[in-house]
């Protein structure tokens, strides 16, 4: 048994120890669990760059005391010249998963900090300048950080589809090679871009200097997005999702996410009655996989930008319709399984101030390393999650211009009946909801510590960043007979290592009814709870 952190005034956890720190450094000052997740946000940008970026997207769950959850929208549009006339131009059946062509969406993670510290200044009484909030992540960018042992992995594996790529060898490599574990880093550009934003303001990444450069230099590698698509965009405030579930509230981020498909499993799941199963035996998996099978299934059928949709997402988690999907399921046979939406490239990091003023935050580049193009006088690695749209027009995802890509992003956040609050989450694209199950169901079902629970063998169905195999994939400290009796009831087991970054990287801290905390991170990943 391993323990919790546990704290006092605030917690902040993420897949990078540093950025941890960066947060909780922000509440010691005074400041709230807003400005705290933004100074975090820039900070993991610089210190875990295979993992996300400045030029990427973000999704937000607010929540304050004695008032409803709130969400925002930081998800960049296709832009206006983006459709499928401009591939098929360049000979392309498919966008790829590279190069300009590939940056074909807004960044939108910079957009969803200035909303949110908008919030905080106006609700929240937040007055910590942007300077201080960017300090840690320009001082990182500028002096370096060392190096980890995923970056250095990840820039290995993905080579192939990286080297070449506009910007990125003499950002990322060095002499044309990963850089080594333990070796310093810095992005001299990054950190004068993020000075700027400190000075100028974040509006300048869309309206201002910083924009028209971005705009240059995405012109330069043949990107469709120009200015216009800049200046054009806004994150959006929405209402979250909410699952009535028997243990409390559960909320999660709406479409163009799969926010849905997370509450949808932990609905199924307590509709079978999860916590009367052994949690460390076959049933256990199971089930869990079994509701993952139904839940993406209505993913796979309706989830898209929500100006598309034809269904409210809400509906999906109404109590007869979650009823009718725990009845399709099997207790002692796998259903038949198809494939996954593949690869994501992400960060999820929670913060929870001495208010009990709550934020669950997501920030990704999809890919790892996003389309691989560094924009040659800012340093900004930018996203390639438009290559998940669809050149045919019948497409549920279909590319379109001015539509937002469909998203694995999904930042949980729990209103426990006991008062607890809890934020939780975890990178992966396909894993990110299944890990969420895990997570909650072995801390909230079963009454683990949240260290234990997020330390505990997980496993896998599908794909996930670095995998293209649709197996159920379970970590080899699932004991035999677990792994024989899954097997038996026809799931295509799959054998990873112990501790395996293919079922991401996650995190969750909670905030007891008495105002203390307790927190756990992810062993297979850089990161750290922090706490005071």
């Amino acid at each position: 048994m391993s323990q919790p952190t546990r704290g006092m005034h605030g917690m902040a956890v993420a897949p990078h120890s540093l950025a941890a720190q960066s947060a909780v450094a922000v509440l010691r000052e005074g400041g709230n669990a807003i400005e705290a997740m933004v100074a975090a946000a820039a900070t993991i940008a610089v210190v875990y760059p295979h993992m996300n970026s400045i030029g990427g997207d973000a999704f937000w769950l607010v929540h304050a005391p004695g008032e409803p959850p709130r969400a925002i929208d930081a998800c960049g549009a296709a832009a206006a010249a983006a459709t499928p006339a401009f591939y098929r131009e360049r000979g392309l059946a498919a966008i790829p998963f590279r190069g300009g062509v590939a940056a074909n969406t807004v960044a939108g993670t910079v957009s969803g900090w200035d909303l949110a510290l908008e919030r905080s200044a106006e609700h929240w009484g937040g007055r910590m300048p942007l300077p201080r909030l960017l300090a840690d992540a320009i001082g990182y960018a500028r002096d370096g950080i060392p190096v980890t042992r995923s970056q250095t992995a990840t820039t290995r594996a993905k080579l192939d589809g990286l080297r070449g790529q506009p910007g990125f060898d003499e950002t990322f490599l060095v002499d044309g090679a990963p850089p080594a574990t333990g070796t310093r880093f810095r992005n001299a550009r990054l950190a004068a871009t993020l000075e700027r934003l400190s000075r100028a303001g974040l509006a300048d990444f869309y309206r201002g200097d910083l924009a028209r450069s971005f705009a240059g230099d995405l012109a330069a590698v043949e990107s469709p997005l120009a200015l216009a698509d800049l200046e054009r965009h806004r994150a959006a405030w929405r209402t979250p999702l909410a699952l009535a579930h028997s243990l409390g509230t559960l909320h999660n981020v709406p479409p163009p996410t799969q926010g849905v498909v997370s509450l949808l499993i932990l609905g199924i799941l307590d509709k079978l009655e999860i916590g009367k199963v052994d949690p460390a035996g076959p049933d256990y998996v199971h089930l869990c996989v079994e509701a993952v099978k139904q839940a993406f299934a209505i993913r796979d059928r309706h989830v898209t930008d929500p100006a598309y949709m034809r269904v409210d997402a809400q509906s999906f988690l109404a109590p007869d319709a979650i009823a009718a999907l725990a009845g399709r399921i099997d207790r002692a046979r796998a259903a038949p399984w198809g494939a996954g939406k593949g690869p994501a490239d992400t960060i999820w990091m929670g913060v929870i101030d001495g208010a009990g003023r709550a934020v669950s935050f997501i920030q990704s580049l999809y890919h790892e390393y996003g389309s691989g193009v560094v924009l040659a006088e800012s340093g900004v690695n930018w996203q390639n999650r438009g290559c998940s749209f669809s050149l045919d027009p019948g497409a549920l995802n279909a590319l379109a211009p001015g539509r937002k890509p469909f998203h694995t992003l999904n930042p949980a956040l729990a209103l426990l009946s006991d008062g607890r609050t809890m934020v939780y989450g975890n990178m992966g694209g396909d894993g990110q909801p299944q890990t969420q199950s895990a997570v909650f169901t072995r801390t909230v079902v079963f009454g683990m510590n949240p260290q234990d629970a997020i330390a505990a063998p997980r496993w896998l169905l599908g794909r996930t960043w670095g995998q293209v195999s649709d197996t159920l994939k379970l970590e080899a400290r699932f004991p035999p007979a677990v792994v024989d009796a899954l097997a038996r009831r026809g799931h295509e087991v799959e054998l990873v290592g112990d501790y395996d970054e293919v079922v991401g990287h996650a995190g969750a801290v909670i905030r007891h009814a008495d105002g203390l905390f307790e927190g756990g991170s992810d062993p297979r990943s850089d990161g750290g709870v922090a706490a005071y």
